[in-house]
């Protein structure tokens, strides 16, 4: 099985190249360099491998929350990529991206948001993926509801929003945190080839990015109030 994969939600930019079980990976932190990193790092990994387009099964690609920006280019990338070699598409979530650093068997990924709110995911391990445990959210920190039970396992830049409010609200139930986790490419492959395999790959023309927010494209006027009241 030979997956490309791209997450590009974050401000973090990545893409790998899943061999059969091994994986290949870029990675960087590059706000704004999405575009001009992402397709140059896919030839350059396939040419790493000795794998030729014409030999790849599918693309896989972090759908979203994130970025709007961000969320948008991923979904082009893997559309435009897909439809030029006639391949279906595996749309992963990016919460569940995130989740897969987090360690543990419960886990909770949270991106922060901006606006005073973080999107939030919580997952459990099942096999070599996570099923998710309830609906992902964007959600002010400080009124953040997971499931019951304590031994939570956190990742994301959300649990250091608003003063780390979310890690404040959920203190006492997690049993780690890293603040800083953001999410990879490489774990967008790991999570697809599953899905792959279970032939749940989709045309590309039916991808959807998932923004969360009802409203993506605010005006600066209303992004400007809604930090003023956050």
């Amino acid at each position: 099985m030979r997956l490309l994969a791209f997450e590009t939600s974050t401000e973090a930019c990545s893409v790998a190249l899943y061999v059969d079980g091994a994986v290949l990976e870029r990675f960087e932190v590059a706000p704004r360099r999405h575009t001009e990193l992402a397709l140059p790092w896919a030839q350059a990994l396939l040419a790493e491998a000795g794998v030729a387009r014409s030999q790849l099964d599918a693309i896989a690609v972090g759908r979203g929350p994130g970025a709007f920006t961000g969320v948008r280019l991923a979904i082009a990338l893997a559309q435009g990529v897909a439809l030029g070699l006639d391949l279906p598409v595996l749309p992963v979530s990016t919460l569940a991206v995130l989740a897969m650093q987090a360690g543990g068997e419960r886990r909770i990924a949270a991106i922060d948001a901006r606006m005073g709110e973080v999107y939030l995911g919580t997952f459990a391990c099942e096999g070599d993926g996570l099923v998710a445990l309830a609906q992902e959210t964007v959600v002010r920190p400080d009124v953040a509801v997971i499931p019951a039970g304590d031994g939570w396992h956190g990742a994301g830049t959300g649990f250091a929003a608003a003063e780390g409010a979310l890690q404040l609200r959920l203190h006492g139930r997690l049993a780690a945190v890293d603040a800083q986790a953001l999410p990879h490419a490489a774990d967008v492959a790991r999570l697809a080839a599953p899905a792959f395999a279970r032939g749940e790959g989709m045309a590309a023309e039916r991808i959807e990015p998932a923004y969360l927010r009802d409203n993506v494209a605010l005006t600066l006027v209303q992004q400007q109030a809604q930090r003023g009241r956050a």
